[in-house]
């Protein structure tokens, strides 16, 4: 688990821009999500067993909160020559058989991980209506046991802020596969 003091930003900081392609042949934006009133920035990729575990959870919360104005955008930072499953066809493939609701988006040069503080794959990270932190930790309690989920971190942190409430805990240690850094 990556601690707290290791988090590049925190609540209250603002999103850092990003323009990157995405596996359905665009580029996206940070702007283009302002129409959201929220953003999930979620650090992915396709071959660690955490990202996997969680993978139909996020799906299935981002088709949940899509009609409230909640915007979700994946992106896969890892070192694709080490980890050939995370590159950029790779990502295509998943995201297709897996019927992606989200737009899923590949940071070649990791300038975008490094400007977030990614730490680990995933790494969810809310942002408000300015696009400034609100959270950021784990999707849920126990991503080897979704049948034992207790606490859906991402979940309750996105319906406070839709209820204009505070986050109870804005900030959790993430679990995961560190992210792949490029020597």
């Amino acid at each position: 688990m990556a601690e707290l003091s290791e988090f590049h930003l925190h609540p209250g900081d603002p999103a850092p821009p990003f323009s990157l392609p995405g596996v359905d042949g665009r580029t996206h934006r940070l702007e283009e999500f302002q129409k959201d009133r929220l953003l999930a920035v979620v650090f992915w990729c396709n071959h660690c067993p955490y990202v996997q575990a969680w993978e139909s959870r996020l799906i299935e919360l981002a088709r949940e909160m899509d009609p409230g104005g909640v915007g979700f955008v994946l992106i896969n930072s890892n070192d694709a020559r080490a980890y050939p499953d995370d590159s950029f066809p790779r990502m295509e493939e998943r995201a297709r058989a897996k019927s992606y609701p989200f737009p899923y988006l590949r940071d070649e040069t990791q300038e975008v991980a490094r400007a977030y503080g990614a730490l680990v794959t995933p790494h969810p990270m809310l942002f408000g209506p300015d696009r400034r932190l609100l959270f950021q930790g784990r999707i849920d309690d126990r991503h080897d046991r979704p049948d034992e989920v207790h606490d859906r971190f991402l979940r309750n942190a996105i319906v406070a802020a839709l209820d204009h409430r505070p986050i109870e805990r804005p900030e959790l240690p993430v679990l995961g596969c560190s992210v792949k850094w490029k020597p």
